[in-house]
């Protein structure tokens, strides 16, 4: 086993019915940009009922139908929100709380103690986090979270934590589940490492065109100068 491999998001996804939600952080191919890309898919109509939305530097999620929402809790948030030198990427309300303890000076790891994964069962879906943090040398590192349920009972939470030095033309990508299934198993291990390219629209396309049709919802790609702080958005909602 190489445990230096790298795939490209095509492999990672492709023919992967379901991998659920995904973060994926890294650096360009260049070494001039730090790269955060989000995506959500959805198996029920509660969960496909949805768009992103930017606001400001921010991500929110709506819903597509207001009248068809039937349970908001685990749907409606924010998946990332930038405060001060810090970007926050997650897949639930967790990102507000990493935020609130970042604001108050206090830490991710810290903030996501305080968490644990959603109360779904039989599935109990994780939490995926990740938080950039850029410094005063034009770079940056990056975390990464994923909490999970210790057993099939969800009746106590593991925590796991990734601490990432940033290294030209490769990212880290985790998600929520392995695949489909009843109930749907979650992901296991460390995150995977991926190629980052140099090209925004490049890799939006290939994460998203790679997902499966059937499942995918929105994804939002953000890249951002080290050196000028510029930022490049792209974002896909399948509910356009």
């Amino acid at each position: 086993m190489n445990v230096y491999e790298t795939k490209t998001m095509e492999a990672a996804v492709k023919g992967n019915s379901y991998v659920g939600r995904g973060i994926v952080i890294g650096k360009s191919k260049d070494g001039k940009k730090a790269v955060s890309a989000y995506f959500i898919m959805g198996r029920s109509e509660n969960s496909r009922n949805r768009i992103f939305l930017e606001e400001g530097e921010n991500v929110m999620i709506k819903p597509f139908d207001e009248s068809k929402v039937e349970d908001p809790s685990l749907i409606i948030y924010y998946p990332m929100r930038k405060h001060d030198n810090n970007l926050i990427v997650t897949n639930g309300d967790q990102t507000d709380t990493i935020y609130q303890f970042i604001k108050d000076g206090k830490c991710f790891e810290g903030a996501l103690n305080t968490r644990e994964f959603e109360p779904d069962g039989p599935n109990w879906t994780p939490r995926i986090s990740g938080m950039i943090t850029f410094d005063d040398k034009n770079d940056f590192t990056y975390k990464m979270s994923i909490l999970k349920s210790a057993d099939a009972e969800g009746s106590a939470c593991n925590r796991y934590y990734f601490n990432y030095s940033a290294l030209a033309g490769i990212g880290h990508f985790i998600h929520t589940y392995i695949q489909d299934g009843n109930p749907i198993p979650t992901f296991c291990g460390e995150p995977e490492r991926v190629v980052i390219p140099d090209d925004i629209d490049a890799f939006t396309k290939e994460i998203w065109e790679n997902l499966d049709e059937n499942n995918k919802i929105s994804i939002y790609v953000r890249y951002t100068d080290l050196e000028t702080g510029e930022v490049e958005n792209r974002m896909i909602n399948k509910n356009a």
